[in-house]
């Protein structure tokens, strides 16, 4: 897939406002609720209640009940244009929110593969999370298959009719706008994250960021590995030195033109392409899955796009290290001393602790513009997993910040933990011959002490959140709600929300 063309296909079904059922939509989707008296459907526009009605009986006479993301399909009421009615689980409809509608959407979509058009009554719910949620869930990466089929049923879902009692409002066209944004700046990390080492080593990820940057009108600057050991980026150089593939560091400026006194952010993402754990070598056992291994840089660089097509009045800046981490006779050692940007020496005691390594280097480059925040992410540590999980990223940083991304994580449905940074473990960072060691000597809060050796790269007075995803960033088990298999693109709506949150409090 040619860098300039990227992406090269749309990632998800075309989303339009309907008030009324088209004449190219096959299936209807709607929504069910559990009650004491057995399912209810949810009104929605476009579709007549006593219809509903009359197919809530239909639905019931063969197990539905709308408990969470049950799906019950049947032949359409010939009142309706329609060639069958797919209903999605809901839950009590006192606890319905946005994320189990975006939840539910998802798991129509899936069940859709192979219908061209649906209309759904989802959207009269939650507009923008149905929209999401059928996006997201429709989203399938088929760049190396014959045919692209995530379930072998056929292509995914088009087109999305969602219906809404007022398609020409301006505020149904705004929310539609900002959510088919959104969903596909998180279709596009996916795509990032999905694509094979063998397609997406450090130069080629270097022009795909710097293709999408230039389209939605960023300053995109790229550093090749001359420039990177001129500049004294030792972290990513000796990160990536292993590898025949040097590395790269993307910086993608987007300004809110026009508008004095916003705040600027920095972004930072770990990208490394593929991490063999480099002399300390990884386990061949799930090792395919290191291909996820840039998913923070993925994330960052859908964000930073997605900021500038939102046109948020926030200044965004966002520095993402590429590298690819081999064994080679050319690949640091343990044992090894390298030398930061700002000239703090690292011992590296393990090769496989080296995302820290390159997000070092890139925090300090971006804190010399003197950022009000600094919001860094990472498939960072395999004790984030033993932490929180596969579903929950871990936050760390400065108190206020932190809480406030993590507040905004879980209101979003991405549901980040905030972490502590306990100052004990700073001691078990000290290097016999460097100023720091790369990991402590054991394995106690692995997580909290890779955000405690980022913290030394932090210039004081920035507001700074570490956003560890090294589970969340990739599903390796079976499909749930609006998340396929792969790239997930977390933590792309925490960091676009983060955004206009300062973009609107400061």
């Amino acid at each position: 897939m040619p860098a300039t063309a990227f992406p090269s296909r749309l990632l998800g079904p075309e989303l339009v406002l309907s008030g009324s059922l088209g004449k190219r939509v096959d299936v209807l989707v709607i929504g069910l609720a559990t009650g004491s008296d057995g399912p209810e459907a949810l009104v929605g526009a476009g579709v007549d209640e006593q219809v509903l009605a009359d197919l809530v009986d239909d639905l019931q006479s063969v197990g539905a009940t709308g408990k969470v993301e049950e799906l019950t399909r049947v032949p359409a009421p010939t009142e309706l244009p329609v060639s069958s009615v797919l209903a999605v689980g809901l839950g009590a409809a006192d606890e319905i929110d946005a994320e189990q509608v975006r939840k539910s959407a998802g798991v129509a979509a899936r069940a859709l593969s192979g219908v061209t058009t649906a209309a759904t009554t989802l959207s009269d719910t939650d507009l923008g999370a149905a929209a999401e949620g059928f996006y997201l869930g429709a989203y399938d990466f088929g760049e190396f298959k014959s045919k692209s089929a995530p379930d072998g049923d056929g292509l995914p879902l088009a087109r999305v009719e969602l219906l809404v009692e007022s398609p020409r409002a301006k505020t149904s066209k705004d929310a539609l706008a900002r959510s088919a944004a959104i969903a596909e700046a998180v279709a596009t990390a996916r795509e990032l994250v999905n694509t094979p080492p063998s397609h997406l080593f450090p130069s080629e990820f270097a022009a795909r960021a710097k293709a999408v940057g230039t389209a939605a009108g960023l300053t995109v600057k790229v550093l090749d590995e001359k420039q990177l050991a001129k500049a004294g980026f030792g972290g990513i150089i000796g990160v990536g030195q292993g590898s025949s593939r040097p590395p790269r560091l993307v910086q993608m400026t987007y300004s809110a033109k026009k508008r004095r006194g916003v705040k600027k952010v920095a972004l930072v993402g770990k990208g490394v392409t593929f991490d063999t754990g480099g002399i300390s070598i990884k386990p061949a056992a799930g090792m395919e899955n290191m291909t996820s291994d840039m998913g923070g840089a993925a994330a960052v660089v859908a964000t930073v796009v997605l900021a500038a097509k939102l046109g948020l009045p926030v200044d965004v800046t966002a520095w993402v290290p590429m590298a690819e981490n081999m064994p080679s006779a050319t690949a640091q050692r343990p044992g090894d001393v390298l030398t930061q940007y700002d000239g703090t020496t690292v011992e590296v005691i393990n090769t496989d602790a080296e995302g820290r390594l390159i997000l070092a280097d890139a925090i300090l480059r971006a804190c010399e513009d003197a950022p009000d925040y600094l919001i860094d992410t990472a498939t960072l540590t395999g004790a984030q997993v033993v932490a929180l999980g596969n579903r929950t990223p871990g936050v760390m940083g400065t108190d206020e910040f932190r809480d406030r991304v993590a507040a905004i994580s879980q209101e979003v449905g991405e549901n980040a933990w905030p972490m502590p940074l306990p100052a004990e473990l700073r001691t078990d960072l000290k290097s016999r011959v460097a100023d720091l060691a790369n990991v402590t000597s054991h394995r106690s809060g692995g997580m909290l002490a890779a955000a405690i050796f980022l913290k030394e790269f932090v210039a004081d007075g920035v507001q700074w959140a570490h956003i560890d995803v090294a589970g969340p960033a990739f599903n390796t088990g079976g499909p749930f709600g609006y998340t396929g298999k792969g790239g997930t693109g977390v933590p792309v709506r925490t960091m676009i929300s983060v955004l206009e949150d300062i973009a609107d409090h400061g």
